[in-house]
């Protein structure tokens, strides 16, 4: 099978492929706290609401979807117009092939392009081992410069068990006594409104 993969900004015609990858997140696992997966219809009003203001991005593979992540609002108030907070899931079998790496580099190229320059994860834990939770999310953020600054204890309640939430943080740049003006996606020139790339992950 061909290691070459397009990164492109999704569009709400993408929801019914998308939520087909989040949905197993939800019914299987505390990654999400999500309780029940979203309707068609509710995940292509939130691929929408993103784009207004930020990257929302899918990976493909001969036009298939085999993952997607995306920023949102870290809180609402304009002061904190230049942190995010990140998101990624990617189909079950997809997982642990470098396809990740390729999508969270393409989300901080843009997010850097937006002026962004703090991206925050929100991730569930808990104390030993849960079949409910694996444990790659952590990791995987480590590798990509992202460090914990926050633990929440015992906050989510889900499959019969409470779960910490832990926040990790990755600074894009340095932060200067100025900053330049957070530029929402729809502003932004259409070469990155329209972002695709081709990537090989064989070469990554």
């Amino acid at each position: 099978m061909s290691d070459r993969i397009q990164i492109r900004m999704a569009t709400p015609a993408d929801a019914a492929a998308l939520r087909a990858i989040y949905a197993p997140y939800v019914r299987r696992t505390a990654i999400t706290f999500e309780y029940a997966p979203p309707t068609v219809q509710e995940f292509a009003g939130r691929i929408q609401n993103t784009l207004a203001r930020y990257p929302y991005l899918v990976a493909q593979r001969e036009g298939a979807p085999l993952g997607y992540a995306y920023a949102g609002r870290f809180h609402s108030r304009q002061a904190y117009d230049w942190a995010v907070e990140t998101s990624i899931y990617l189909a079950m079998e997809a997982r642990g092939k470098g396809l990740g790496r390729a999508l969270y580099a393409a989300l901080e190229e843009i997010l850097g392009v937006q002026g962004v320059l703090n991206c925050n994860a929100c991730i569930a834990t808990c104390q030993g081992e849960d079949r409910h939770l694996p444990v790659g999310s952590v990791p995987f953020h480590q590798r990509m410069g992202y460090h914990l600054v926050g633990r929440f204890a015992k906050c989510g309640y889900k499959f019969g068990t409470w779960y910490d939430m832990i926040w990790m943080e990755k600074h894009l740049a340095a932060h200067p006594a100025l900053p330049q003006r957070f530029i929402p996606l729809e502003e932004m020139e259409a070469q990155w409104r329209g972002y695709r790339r081709i990537i090989d992950l064989g070469r990554e």
